[in-house]
């Protein structure tokens, strides 16, 4: 190799490798953990620990029950029907029967009329937006929505503004600035926050739509990553508990978390299912999930409402630790779900807060910047159902 191109790569190599260094000296360089699992346990360093970092908020992804019973139910039919691969898009070969089955499950338990599946719910948050927004489209995001959503905001290239977080007031200014110049507005938020773990208000901004219905098209985005599952009598989330699934445009939610499984749903009118089909990339250039995934994912869904007994002990959890957080830590509390956030302040802080409660026995992580704003690194307690009062008892003297 020419030693001049040797020399220039050797240069770029350089250049990563003082990020690398910046990144150590930061307390913010991150790396994957070699641990393994054993239900609501993790294993790494010689230690077993309990698990307080899953997003697993059921319990339901080491539950051998139903994983038993859903290998039961497909073994049923000779030969496999259920393939292991979908091997293709879901527009060229890649849809199977399972795909528009749990769609209109989906859609009939949310009783609205359509619903679409995605690879994850990062693939769901940076395409419908680009999708859907056009020139004349103007973006109003909470200040502290997921990456994969400020990602979709800007590969939409249309105006976008970020409200200050949960704060209607400064929502409300926004709208009544810019309502006349644009012919839609998309509010775009999550309805539980993954890192402070508060609850948008959910209600308050469809009354805000309907204020401004008269001036544009008020179209109300909101991701329910953090609560499909967890909250709601049908375990269907926030907008259920608040009422309002009718009023949402695009209700996403992920199943990667209290759903024990992997890709991401939109609810929303079939006019606009049908629009994203024809226009959204990361669907139309993907290989769809597996169909087996799938159909895990539908036999977990099919029995949301039969979980009520497992939200309800991870309620009483989470004000449990609520409260003791609330004793032992001077920053104040926002939560209002399962994600109590211990904020400890610096960098360093956080990482050695994590290193004593993991000797302690307890698997918890640091939160740094950028995903939390700097100067409130934490430990993110995030709850499980399959932890006992015990067991939480027993961390809560360690904090």
């Amino acid at each position: 190799m020419n030693k001049n191109v040797i020399h220039l790569i050797g240069g770029f190599m350089n250049v990563f490798e003082q990020k690398l260094a910046e990144l150590t000296q930061a307390g913010l360089k991150r790396a994957l953990p070699p641990i393994q699992h054993d239900g609501k346990w993790i294993i790494a360093d010689n230690r077993r620990m309990l698990n307080f970092s899953s997003n697993d908020y059921l319990g339901l992804a080491s539950d051998q029950h139903l994983q038993h019973q859903f290998l039961q139910k497909i073994s049923e039919n000779e030969p496999l029907v259920i393939p292991l691969t979908s091997s293709s898009s879901r527009l060229l070969t890649g849809n199977f029967p399972i795909y528009q089955d749990f769609e209109r499950l989906i859609a009939n338990r949310f009783q609205r009329e359509a619903a679409l599946l995605f690879n994850s719910g990062y693939h769901a948050n940076i395409g419908i937006l680009p999708a859907l927004a056009d020139k004349n489209t103007l973006i109003l995001a909470d200040k502290l929505v997921h990456a994969s959503l400020i990602d979709g905001i800007r590969l939409a290239g249309v105006s976008f503004y970020r409200y200050q977080h949960n704060n209607l007031e400064h929502l409300t200014q926004l709208l009544t600035k810019y309502a006349t110049q644009f012919e839609r507005i998309i509010i775009v938020t999550e309805s539980i926050f993954s890192m402070d773990g508060d609850i948008a208000p959910l209600t308050e901004l469809v009354v805000l739509k309907k204020a401004f219905a008269s001036q544009c098209h008020i179209m109300l985005y909101v991701d329910e990553a953090h609560a499909i599952g967890a909250y709601g009598e049908q375990g269907l989330g926030m907008a259920e508990v608040l009422s309002c699934i009718d009023e949402i445009d695009f209700l996403v939610g992920t199943f990667g978390k209290a759903l024990a499984s992997m890709g991401a749903y939109l609810v929303c009118d079939q006019v606009i299912k049908d629009y994203l089909i024809n226009t959204m990339r990361p669907l139309i250039f993907s290989t769809a999930l597996p169909p087996l995934n799938v159909a895990w994912t539908a036999f977990l869904f099919e029995q949301l409402p039969e979980f009520r007994r497992k939200r309800q002990h991870l309620a009483l959890l989470s004000e449990k630790l609520k409260q003791a957080v609330q004793q032992k830590n001077s920053y104040p509390l926002q939560t209002q779900s399962c994600i109590i956030p211990f904020v400890v302040g610096e960098n360093e802080q956080a990482v050695q807060k994590a290193k004593t409660l993991q000797q302690q026995g307890f698997y918890c992580l640091p939160i740094r910047p950028p995903t939390v704003p700097k100067g409130t690194a934490r430990i993110r307690l995030s709850l499980t159902a399959d932890l006992t009062t015990e067991e939480l008892e027993r961390l809560i003297v360690c904090l």
